[in-house]
Protein backbone atom coordinates (compact mmCIF):
# COMPACT_ATOMS: atom_id res chain seq x y z
CA UNK A 1 0.00 0.00 0.00
CA UNK A 2 1.24 3.30 -1.19
CA UNK A 3 2.43 5.50 1.90
CA UNK A 4 0.03 8.68 1.29
CA UNK A 5 -3.03 6.54 2.31
CA UNK A 6 -2.08 5.84 5.68
CA UNK A 7 -3.68 8.69 7.58
CA UNK A 8 -1.45 11.33 9.43
CA UNK A 9 -1.70 14.54 11.64
CA UNK A 10 -0.93 18.15 10.74
CA UNK A 11 0.75 21.09 12.15
CA UNK A 12 -0.70 21.75 16.02
CA UNK A 13 -3.44 24.64 15.19
CA UNK A 14 -2.72 27.76 16.93
CA UNK A 15 -3.96 28.39 20.39
CA UNK A 16 -3.49 24.31 21.22
CA UNK A 17 0.59 24.15 21.24
CA UNK A 18 1.64 21.19 23.28
CA UNK A 19 4.47 21.83 26.52
CA UNK A 20 6.66 19.33 24.76
CA UNK A 21 9.28 19.54 27.19
CA UNK A 22 7.15 19.20 30.09
CA UNK A 23 5.66 16.24 28.36
CA UNK A 24 8.61 14.86 27.74
CA UNK A 25 10.12 14.77 30.48
CA UNK A 26 7.42 13.29 32.10
CA UNK A 27 7.09 10.37 29.84
CA UNK A 28 11.17 9.65 30.65
CA UNK A 29 9.86 8.72 34.04
CA UNK A 30 6.25 7.02 34.19
CA UNK A 31 6.03 5.44 30.80
CA UNK A 32 4.63 2.05 31.11
CA UNK A 33 4.35 -0.41 27.98
CA UNK A 34 4.73 -4.46 27.32
CA UNK A 35 7.29 -3.57 24.68
CA UNK A 36 10.38 -2.91 26.60
CA UNK A 37 11.91 -1.59 23.65
CA UNK A 38 9.60 0.95 23.49
CA UNK A 39 9.83 2.39 27.09
CA UNK A 40 13.88 2.00 26.37
CA UNK A 41 13.45 4.15 23.55
CA UNK A 42 12.16 6.91 25.26
CA UNK A 43 13.61 6.84 28.57
CA UNK A 44 16.83 6.78 26.81
CA UNK A 45 16.03 9.47 24.50
CA UNK A 46 17.36 12.91 24.87
CA UNK A 47 16.13 14.75 21.51
CA UNK A 48 12.29 16.27 21.99
CA UNK A 49 9.41 14.56 19.60
CA UNK A 50 8.16 16.11 17.11
CA UNK A 51 4.44 17.17 17.75
CA UNK A 52 1.60 16.88 15.37
CA UNK A 53 -2.10 16.98 15.14
CA UNK A 54 -5.25 15.30 14.18
CA UNK A 55 -7.76 17.13 12.86
CA UNK A 56 -11.46 17.93 14.60
CA UNK A 57 -11.01 19.38 18.35
CA UNK A 58 -14.47 20.07 19.11
CA UNK A 59 -14.13 17.19 21.78
CA UNK A 60 -10.88 15.92 23.23
CA UNK A 61 -7.45 17.29 21.38
CA UNK A 62 -5.27 14.86 20.34
CA UNK A 63 -1.73 15.07 18.96
CA UNK A 64 1.32 12.66 17.42
CA UNK A 65 4.36 12.54 19.50
CA UNK A 66 7.30 11.03 17.09
CA UNK A 67 10.60 9.84 18.47
CA UNK A 68 13.74 8.54 16.04
CA UNK A 69 12.44 4.87 17.02
CA UNK A 70 8.67 4.96 17.75
CA UNK A 71 5.40 7.27 18.17
CA UNK A 72 3.24 7.88 20.46
CA UNK A 73 -0.24 9.24 20.55
CA UNK A 74 -1.21 11.74 23.50
CA UNK A 75 -5.13 13.23 24.06
CA UNK A 76 -5.67 16.14 26.52
CA UNK A 77 -8.81 17.60 27.44
CA UNK A 78 -9.50 20.99 25.26
CA UNK A 79 -8.80 24.59 27.12
CA UNK A 80 -11.95 26.43 28.96
CA UNK A 81 -14.87 25.67 30.98
CA UNK A 82 -15.90 21.93 30.74
CA UNK A 83 -19.16 20.68 31.89
CA UNK A 84 -19.08 18.49 34.61
CA UNK A 85 -18.37 15.05 33.86
CA UNK A 86 -17.24 15.89 31.05
CA UNK A 87 -13.10 15.44 29.22
CA UNK A 88 -12.22 12.97 32.01
CA UNK A 89 -8.75 11.63 31.32
CA UNK A 90 -8.70 9.36 33.93
CA UNK A 91 -12.34 7.05 33.04
CA UNK A 92 -11.32 7.11 28.69
CA UNK A 93 -7.97 5.94 30.28
CA UNK A 94 -8.91 3.62 32.73
CA UNK A 95 -11.63 2.28 30.56
CA UNK A 96 -9.43 1.37 27.60
CA UNK A 97 -7.14 -0.35 30.33
CA UNK A 98 -9.52 -2.41 31.15
CA UNK A 99 -10.57 -3.21 28.26
CA UNK A 100 -6.99 -4.35 26.16
CA UNK A 101 -7.04 -7.92 27.36
CA UNK A 102 -10.35 -8.58 26.29
CA UNK A 103 -11.01 -6.24 23.42
CA UNK A 104 -8.03 -6.62 20.95
CA UNK A 105 -9.04 -3.09 19.12
CA UNK A 106 -8.19 -1.35 22.06
CA UNK A 107 -4.89 0.72 22.10
CA UNK A 108 -2.09 -0.34 24.81
CA UNK A 109 -2.18 2.31 27.21
CA UNK A 110 1.15 3.76 27.93
CA UNK A 111 0.88 6.60 31.16
CA UNK A 112 -1.95 8.71 32.54
CA UNK A 113 -0.59 12.12 34.10
CA UNK A 114 -3.38 13.40 36.67
CA UNK A 115 -0.70 16.07 37.89
CA UNK A 116 -2.48 19.12 36.12
CA UNK A 117 0.39 21.36 37.03
CA UNK A 118 2.74 19.65 34.22
CA UNK A 119 0.83 20.95 31.33
CA UNK A 120 -1.91 22.57 32.43
CA UNK A 121 -4.79 19.88 32.57
CA UNK A 122 -4.71 15.71 32.53
CA UNK A 123 -4.00 13.75 29.52
CA UNK A 124 -2.86 10.23 28.89
CA UNK A 125 -0.23 8.57 26.16
CA UNK A 126 -0.94 5.61 24.50
CA UNK A 127 0.20 3.01 21.35
CA UNK A 128 -0.69 4.76 18.38
CA UNK A 129 -2.06 2.57 15.05
CA UNK A 130 -0.72 3.34 11.82
CA UNK A 131 -2.96 2.65 9.42
CA UNK A 132 -5.97 3.92 6.91
CA UNK A 133 -8.62 5.87 8.65
CA UNK A 134 -11.51 5.90 6.27
CA UNK A 135 -12.94 9.58 6.55
CA UNK A 136 -15.52 11.26 4.09
CA UNK A 137 -13.90 9.30 1.08
CA UNK A 138 -11.61 6.81 1.19
CA UNK A 139 -7.41 8.37 0.45
CA UNK A 140 -6.98 9.29 -3.09
CA UNK A 141 -4.48 6.52 -4.46
CA UNK A 142 -6.44 3.53 -2.74
CA UNK A 143 -7.83 0.97 -5.20
CA UNK A 144 -11.12 -1.13 -4.24
CA UNK A 145 -13.62 -3.32 -5.45
CA UNK A 146 -16.85 -3.96 -4.58
CA UNK A 147 -16.48 -7.14 -3.05
CA UNK A 148 -13.36 -5.56 -1.15
CA UNK A 149 -15.56 -3.06 0.55
CA UNK A 150 -18.44 -5.18 1.54
CA UNK A 151 -15.56 -7.13 2.95
CA UNK A 152 -14.87 -4.07 4.76
CA UNK A 153 -18.00 -3.21 6.25
CA UNK A 154 -18.82 -6.43 7.51
CA UNK A 155 -15.41 -6.03 9.41
CA UNK A 156 -15.92 -3.28 10.60
CA UNK A 157 -19.44 -4.12 11.78
CA UNK A 158 -17.82 -7.68 13.47
CA UNK A 159 -15.58 -5.24 15.11
CA UNK A 160 -18.83 -3.28 16.98
CA UNK A 161 -20.66 -6.80 17.44
CA UNK A 162 -17.43 -8.42 19.28
CA UNK A 163 -17.52 -5.50 21.58
CA UNK A 164 -20.95 -5.62 22.26
CA UNK A 165 -20.12 -9.81 23.13
CA UNK A 166 -17.41 -8.60 25.91
CA UNK A 167 -18.41 -10.03 29.19
CA UNK A 168 -18.35 -6.34 30.88
CA UNK A 169 -18.07 -7.80 34.26
CA UNK A 170 -15.26 -9.79 33.67
CA UNK A 171 -13.43 -7.21 32.04
CA UNK A 172 -13.85 -5.01 35.48
CA UNK A 173 -15.92 -2.03 33.65
CA UNK A 174 -19.28 -2.99 35.52
CA UNK A 175 -18.67 0.73 36.98
CA UNK A 176 -18.33 2.25 33.24
CA UNK A 177 -22.33 2.97 33.78
CA UNK A 178 -25.68 2.43 35.21
CA UNK A 179 -26.92 -0.54 33.16
CA UNK A 180 -30.27 -0.97 34.06
CA UNK A 181 -32.62 1.35 33.23
CA UNK A 182 -30.43 2.89 29.88
CA UNK A 183 -33.38 3.28 27.78
CA UNK A 184 -35.50 5.49 29.50
CA UNK A 185 -32.23 7.35 30.64
CA UNK A 186 -31.44 8.23 27.05
CA UNK A 187 -34.95 9.25 26.07
CA UNK A 188 -35.17 11.44 29.14
CA UNK A 189 -31.62 13.06 28.72
CA UNK A 190 -32.22 13.65 24.86
CA UNK A 191 -35.63 15.31 25.30
CA UNK A 192 -34.36 17.41 28.14
CA UNK A 193 -30.88 18.58 26.32
CA UNK A 194 -32.60 19.21 23.16
CA UNK A 195 -35.53 20.99 24.79
CA UNK A 196 -32.80 23.12 26.82
CA UNK A 197 -31.12 23.77 23.15
CA UNK A 198 -33.68 24.21 21.04
CA UNK A 199 -33.98 27.66 19.17
CA UNK A 200 -36.59 29.35 17.36
CA UNK A 201 -36.12 28.43 13.81
CA UNK A 202 -36.24 24.41 14.53
CA UNK A 203 -39.00 22.30 15.42
CA UNK A 204 -39.90 21.48 19.09
CA UNK A 205 -39.62 17.63 18.36
CA UNK A 206 -42.23 16.93 21.27
CA UNK A 207 -43.97 14.85 19.21
CA UNK A 208 -41.05 12.35 18.48
CA UNK A 209 -40.35 12.79 22.38
CA UNK A 210 -43.78 11.02 23.11
CA UNK A 211 -43.61 8.72 20.73
CA UNK A 212 -40.31 7.47 22.09
CA UNK A 213 -41.26 7.61 25.34
CA UNK A 214 -44.54 5.65 24.48
CA UNK A 215 -42.43 3.23 22.42
CA UNK A 216 -39.49 2.21 24.68
CA UNK A 217 -38.78 -1.51 24.07
CA UNK A 218 -39.82 -3.84 27.20
CA UNK A 219 -36.31 -5.86 26.54
CA UNK A 220 -33.25 -4.13 27.51
CA UNK A 221 -30.02 -5.67 26.90
CA UNK A 222 -26.92 -4.42 28.24
CA UNK A 223 -23.50 -4.77 27.12
CA UNK A 224 -20.78 -1.78 26.88
CA UNK A 225 -21.33 0.33 24.42
CA UNK A 226 -19.22 2.66 22.07
CA UNK A 227 -21.58 5.56 21.29
CA UNK A 228 -19.62 7.08 18.83
CA UNK A 229 -18.58 3.98 16.35
CA UNK A 230 -18.34 4.85 12.82
CA UNK A 231 -15.88 3.97 10.11
CA UNK A 232 -13.57 6.93 10.94
CA UNK A 233 -13.28 6.05 14.39
CA UNK A 234 -11.79 2.42 12.98
CA UNK A 235 -8.05 2.04 11.85
CA UNK A 236 -7.53 -0.03 8.85
CA UNK A 237 -4.57 -2.39 8.37
CA UNK A 238 -2.05 -0.46 5.69
CA UNK A 239 -1.92 -3.62 3.18
CA UNK A 240 -5.29 -4.71 3.93
CA UNK A 241 -7.74 -2.00 4.16
CA UNK A 242 -10.41 -4.54 4.49
CA UNK A 243 -8.84 -5.68 8.09
CA UNK A 244 -9.36 -3.72 11.33
CA UNK A 245 -6.42 -3.06 13.49
CA UNK A 246 -7.81 -0.01 16.19
CA UNK A 247 -10.91 1.34 17.19
CA UNK A 248 -10.74 4.70 18.49
CA UNK A 249 -12.36 7.42 20.58
CA UNK A 250 -14.30 5.66 23.86
CA UNK A 251 -14.95 9.62 25.78
CA UNK A 252 -18.85 8.43 25.10
CA UNK A 253 -18.56 4.66 26.13
CA UNK A 254 -20.63 3.40 28.78
CA UNK A 255 -23.20 0.29 29.68
CA UNK A 256 -25.82 0.47 27.54
CA UNK A 257 -28.00 -1.19 25.26
CA UNK A 258 -26.58 -2.73 21.81
CA UNK A 259 -29.54 -1.67 19.53
CA UNK A 260 -29.47 1.89 20.52
CA UNK A 261 -25.67 1.81 20.29
CA UNK A 262 -26.45 0.55 16.71
CA UNK A 263 -28.77 2.83 16.20
CA UNK A 264 -26.33 5.49 16.58
CA UNK A 265 -24.20 4.30 14.17
CA UNK A 266 -27.37 4.39 11.54
CA UNK A 267 -27.32 7.81 11.90
CA UNK A 268 -24.37 8.50 10.08
CA UNK A 269 -25.21 6.10 7.74
CA UNK A 270 -25.56 7.85 4.18
CA UNK A 271 -26.52 5.22 1.41
CA UNK A 272 -25.86 5.82 -2.20
CA UNK A 273 -29.20 6.41 -3.03
CA UNK A 274 -30.36 9.03 -0.12
CA UNK A 275 -31.62 12.60 -1.14
CA UNK A 276 -28.99 15.72 -1.77
CA UNK A 277 -29.57 16.78 2.19
CA UNK A 278 -28.16 13.96 3.20
CA UNK A 279 -25.32 13.19 0.64
CA UNK A 280 -24.23 16.96 1.75
CA UNK A 281 -23.67 15.48 5.57
CA UNK A 282 -21.87 12.61 4.52
CA UNK A 283 -18.50 12.10 6.54
CA UNK A 284 -17.90 8.45 5.87
CA UNK A 285 -17.64 5.69 2.88
CA UNK A 286 -21.37 4.23 3.47
CA UNK A 287 -21.96 5.14 -0.77
CA UNK A 288 -19.14 3.09 -2.38
CA UNK A 289 -20.62 -0.02 -3.96
CA UNK A 290 -20.32 -2.94 -1.66
CA UNK A 291 -21.41 -1.12 1.34
CA UNK A 292 -24.31 -2.92 3.24
CA UNK A 293 -27.62 -0.46 3.02
CA UNK A 294 -29.18 0.41 6.48
CA UNK A 295 -31.65 -2.42 6.37
CA UNK A 296 -29.23 -4.71 5.75
CA UNK A 297 -26.60 -3.64 8.20
CA UNK A 298 -29.37 -4.39 11.06
CA UNK A 299 -30.41 -7.93 9.89
CA UNK A 300 -26.68 -8.87 9.31
CA UNK A 301 -26.33 -7.46 13.11
CA UNK A 302 -29.07 -9.23 14.45
CA UNK A 303 -28.38 -12.28 12.78
CA UNK A 304 -25.43 -12.35 14.62
CA UNK A 305 -25.92 -11.06 17.83
CA UNK A 306 -28.72 -13.70 17.71
CA UNK A 307 -30.78 -10.87 18.34
CA UNK A 308 -34.65 -11.30 17.15
CA UNK A 309 -36.36 -7.54 16.49
CA UNK A 310 -39.06 -7.45 15.28
CA UNK A 311 -39.30 -3.76 14.20
CA UNK A 312 -35.71 -1.61 14.63
CA UNK A 313 -37.81 2.08 14.00
CA UNK A 314 -37.33 2.58 18.10
CA UNK A 315 -33.71 2.65 17.38
CA UNK A 316 -33.78 4.16 14.10
CA UNK A 317 -35.66 7.02 15.75
CA UNK A 318 -33.86 7.39 18.53
CA UNK A 319 -30.43 7.78 16.48
CA UNK A 320 -31.90 10.22 14.60
CA UNK A 321 -33.23 12.13 17.17
CA UNK A 322 -30.05 11.96 19.39
CA UNK A 323 -28.18 12.93 16.89
CA UNK A 324 -30.41 16.29 16.16
CA UNK A 325 -29.58 17.10 19.72
CA UNK A 326 -26.05 17.00 19.17
CA UNK A 327 -26.46 19.20 15.92
CA UNK A 328 -28.79 21.93 18.24
CA UNK A 329 -26.32 21.74 20.78
CA UNK A 330 -23.53 22.47 18.03
CA UNK A 331 -25.93 24.81 16.69
CA UNK A 332 -27.28 26.83 19.96
CA UNK A 333 -23.66 28.02 20.61
CA UNK A 334 -23.37 29.44 17.32
CA UNK A 335 -26.98 31.06 17.46
CA UNK A 336 -25.85 32.53 20.50
CA UNK A 337 -22.47 33.53 19.61
CA UNK A 338 -20.80 31.92 21.72
CA UNK A 339 -18.41 30.50 18.75
CA UNK A 340 -18.18 32.10 15.21
CA UNK A 341 -17.24 28.65 13.34
CA UNK A 342 -19.22 28.97 9.62
CA UNK A 343 -19.10 25.51 9.72
CA UNK A 344 -22.37 25.80 11.96
CA UNK A 345 -24.67 28.23 10.67
CA UNK A 346 -26.89 25.92 8.48
CA UNK A 347 -27.14 23.48 11.20
CA UNK A 348 -30.73 24.25 12.02
CA UNK A 349 -31.34 22.93 8.06
CA UNK A 350 -29.74 19.59 9.29
CA UNK A 351 -31.84 19.52 12.36
CA UNK A 352 -35.53 19.66 10.09
CA UNK A 353 -34.15 16.99 8.26
CA UNK A 354 -33.13 14.77 11.03
CA UNK A 355 -37.08 15.49 12.46
CA UNK A 356 -38.42 14.82 9.16
CA UNK A 357 -36.17 11.72 9.27
CA UNK A 358 -38.09 10.77 12.36
CA UNK A 359 -41.83 11.84 11.77
CA UNK A 360 -41.06 9.55 8.44
CA UNK A 361 -40.03 6.72 10.24
CA UNK A 362 -42.95 6.75 12.43
CA UNK A 363 -45.47 7.11 10.03
CA UNK A 364 -43.89 4.00 8.19
CA UNK A 365 -44.26 2.03 11.69
CA UNK A 366 -47.79 2.42 12.17
CA UNK A 367 -47.33 2.65 15.84
CA UNK A 368 -48.65 5.55 17.81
Amino acid sequence: MQQQVVDKADSVRAGEELEVGAVHNWLKENIRSSDSLLTDAIRNCNALPKVTQYSGGASNWTYCLDYPETSLILRRAPAGTKAKGAHDMGREYRLQHALKPVYRYVPEMLGLCEDESVIGTEFYVMEKFTGVIPRKNLPKGLSTSEQQTKQLCKNVLDSLIELHKVDYQKAGVDHLGKGAGYIERQISGWSTRYSKAKTWNVPSGKKIMRWLENNMPENERICITHNDFRFDNVVLKPDDYTRIIGVLDWELATLGDPLMDLGNTLAYWVEADDDFLAQSTRRQPTHLPGMLTRKQVVAYYCNEMEIDVEDFTFYEVYGLFRLAGIAQQIYYRYHHKQTNNPAFKNFWIFIHYLMWRCNKAIKASGKR
